[in-house]
């Protein structure tokens, strides 16, 4: 039996709903600049009531232990909210991870990851729902490494899928393999960011290698024109891999929600209310929308219980 595992208990995936494949709820990193701090409770919850307004059910919240998550703060807006949230174990990319991998084996971050999937998150009972790993821009650093291969063995004792972290959408097909190399298959496997990186032969490759490609910057205008990102996906989707593309916004700044007051948006709300408009006004099916915002989402965060 196949379980969403989310901050308030484990849901039947057909149960998740419209759901963001990766977003940043609440968290407080170990960082100067105060735009990437978001632990305003109170800012989180009337952005995810706009967002369930919108028509959104379900966030994946991708804040590792070193990005500074917090499972209680979590759990008390999923329950106030009722959107479900699935928490991350793992870790980030090297810049935050390094302190907390360097002095630790592989099998001694694998017995964490587990331990906060299977048992719950910091002496609690919430527990994870998914496993985060990332690298450094082109390249996978030495810790980096332990931590995908500890994901990878989280993977396989529990089932719970893997999601990277890619800096500028790069090293995605050098994820790929090092997960393969440890035996996670790639249908349970989303690589990060890959709208970071809009060439063509590389989302192919990604597609082609059966993994779930997650386009979640959408809005930043900064990196790339949402109107690629439209493009990329219905090129995608006409080739036959629409099954495995993942959308969110990775809105881990104050300045990208409208209820922090402090920039004005984009918000949870612009992929539903404008980002699919745009999608159906391009000639994407009904049908292929759904399996983006619903089905795909219910499939690529499920966990397969004995």
């Amino acid at each position: 039996m196949a379980v969403i595992r989310t901050v308030c208990g484990d849901i039947a995936p057909e149960a998740l709903g419209i759901c963001y494949a990766h977003e940043h709820v609440f968290c407080r990193p170990p960082v100067e600049d105060p735009d990437l701090i978001l632990d305003d409770e109170t800012a989180a919850l009337q952005e995810l009531l706009w967002f369930r307004e919108a028509g959104g059910r379900a966030l994946v919240e991708m804040t590792p232990p070193d990005y500074g998550r917090d499972a209680r703060a979590l759990h008390r807006i999923s329950m106030t909210t009722g959107i479900h949230l699935i928490a991350a174990t793992g870790h980030h990319k090297e810049a935050f991870c390094g302190p907390w991998v360097q002095d630790r084996s592989i099998h001694e971050l694998a017995d964490r990851f587990i331990r906060e999937i299977v048992e719950g998150i910091d002496g609690t009972t919430i527990r994870a729902g998914v496993i985060k790993a990332g690298s450094s821009l082109n390249r996978i650093t030495p810790n980096e490494e332990k931590v995908f291969r500890a994901a990878a063995i989280a993977h396989r004792h529990t089932g719970a899928p893997i999601s990277t972290h890619t800096e500028a959408g790069t090293m995605g097909l050098e994820q790929v393999a090092l997960l393969k190399s440890e035996g996670v298959d790639p249908g349970r496997i989303i690589i990060g960011h890959v709208d970071r990186k809009l060439e063509w032969e590389y989302h192919l490759a990604l597609a082609r290698s059966g993994v779930y490609l997650s386009y979640d910057q959408i809005s930043k205008e900064k990196y790339a024109p949402d109107r690629l990102r439209i493009e990329f996906i219905r090129r995608l989707i006409a080739e036959g891999y629409g099954k495995q593309i993942l959308l969110g916004g990775d809105l881990a700044r104050k300045s990208y929600w409208p209820s922090y007051r402090t920039g004005g948006g984009p918000g949870l709300t612009y992929i539903l209310w404008r980002f699919v408009p745009w999608l159906r006004s391009e000639g994407v099916p009904e049908a292929a929308i759904e399996d983006l915002l619903v089905h795909n989402p219910a499939r690529a965060f499920a966990i397969e219980q004995p």
